[in-house]
């Protein structure tokens, strides 16, 4: 089941060079003109060339404290004090004539949206299906009864309407108690193989305080996980838990692919486990906060960056089943939680292990230290991006493109812009384009 690799024989091999080099690339704004409120994701419209969708995390609400900078009031309403997340339509790209339209707006109607700090509206979804299901799918931050969750909900299109989401359609099929406020994954994905894919953080504060990487049976935490929202025949139901949603009779809103990896899982990490705590929606685990994952459109692997702790950053292919590792190992280092900072020296390389998937490459802090992960460029009007995997680094701007040669993955810095928050694609082009938490969508060009 698991693409077996060792630490010390993939070394090598992931330690390419990183170091910044003159810009390959300009950026230019993808959409001028337009601008966007804390833009943190860039999502398709499936089969279409003239279309996305841009996700906005969260306005901070008129007049309140959330909204004034440097304000000194209490953190906790000014956290809260946030409008539901929008998601805005971009379209006319096939004609160079682009413009927006929003088609939705998060109200929240079982407690109180959260939009402070990592949380906010974090992922869409629009179901391959759609024109005729109607079904989109969003991740998002709740607080209910002032508990902190992370759902992942189905909404329905407007009757009659060509594209424009009913809030009040809202149908939460997972709902899950977050023990702090960072680490929350919240990508969100169909794969190739029609299935709904979305990412789980550990549980945030720092070095696996919750001691949830380790685990496949303590809910949804540090991992990718693969549903099936439309209950084809064959699949199965999920294990009872408390954050999972059920109707009157007690029946789930989505089913279990019957190929997922930990179906039958009867241990996890040398522990022997009870299937029936099995969170067998699991794909892929040992994240610590798999933030932004991506399907290279031609081959269909699974990248993903998984922000670092305080001394390595990773990018990740997950494969079904694939354990990467935290919190035992940091990229492809030792995790040392007396010595997280490596103040007393260099983090040790891992052994090698059965047990573990490397990460195809890593950098440290001289680089970034806060991953967003990328997408395969597969467009034309920049031939030697082709193939290459690009990604960026939210805290030092610093873009990167990720190229494998020889069985060796090597990183160059082509670009640098700030707040990185997501990347897609311009269906008309194929142009990399990445979201800005300043407020603009942003694309790369030739230089």
């Amino acid at each position: 089941m698991l693409l077996r690799l060792a630490f010390l024989l993939a070394g090598a091999a992931i330690l390419g060079s990183s170091s910044a080099s003159a810009q390959e690339v300009n950026i230019e704004p993808a959409f001028p003109g337009l601008t966007f409120s804390l833009p943190i994701g860039v999502a398709p419209l499936p089969g279409s060339k003239d279309a996305l969708f841009i996700v906005e995390k969260g306005d901070p609400v008129p007049g309140t404290s959330a909204e004034k900078s440097g304000d000194k009031g209490d953190k906790k309403k000014r956290a809260s004090a946030y409008q539901g997340g929008k998601i805005q339509m971009v379209s006319g790209l096939a004609s160079g004539k682009p413009v927006k339209r929003q088609v939705f707006q998060l109200a929240v109607k079982d407690g109180e949206f959260e939009a402070g700090g990592e949380c906010g509206l974090l992922g869409f979804a629009v179901h391959p299906q759609y024109p005729s299901n109607r079904q989109v799918f969003v991740y998002y931050s709740i607080k209910i009864a002032g508990k902190l969750h992370q759902r992942v909900s189905r909404f329905q299109l407007k009757p009659g309407s060509e594209f424009e989401v009913d809030p009040a359609s809202e149908q939460p099929l997972i709902t899950q108690q977050d023990p702090a406020s960072n680490h929350n994954g919240g990508d969100v994905h169909f794969g190739p193989d029609g299935y709904l894919y979305f990412s789980c953080g550990d549980g945030g504060a720092g070095g696996d305080a919750f001691n949830t990487a380790a685990f496949i049976n303590k809910g949804f935490h540090a991992g990718v996980y693969r549903i099936d929202v439309d209950k084809k025949p064959g699949s199965l139901a999920p294990n009872p838990h408390p954050s999972v949603m059920s109707d009157a009779q007690g029946s789930a809103y989505y089913a279990i692919p019957a190929d997922n990896p930990f179906v039958k899982a009867t241990s996890h990490r040398g522990q022997a486990l009870d299937p029936k705590s099995v969170r067998t929606e699991t794909w892929a685990t040992g994240l610590r906060n798999p933030w932004r994952f991506s399907f290279d459109p031609q081959t269909g692997a699974c990248y993903t960056g998984d922000v670092g702790q305080n001394l390595f950053e990773e990018i990740d292919i997950l494969v079904s089943g694939g354990d990467y590792g935290w919190s035992e190992v940091e990229g492809q280092h030792v995790y040392n939680r007396k010595d997280a900072s490596a103040k007393q020296g260099p983090a040790a390389l891992a052994v090698a292990s059965k047990q573990w998937l490397a990460p195809i490459y890593e950098y440290d802090r001289k680089v970034g230290n806060s991953v967003t992960g990328g997408v395969v460029y597969r467009g034309e009007r920049l031939p030697d991006l082709k193939g290459a995997y690009v990604f960026g680094d939210y805290a030092s701007g610093r873009i990167l493109a990720l190229r494998e040669k020889g069985g060796k993955w090597e990183g160059q810095v082509i670009a640098k812009d700030m707040t990185i928050a997501g990347f897609g694609h311009d269906p008309a082009n194929g142009d990399v384009l990445f979201a800005a938490m300043s407020g603009q969508v942003k694309r790369l060009t030739r230089k």
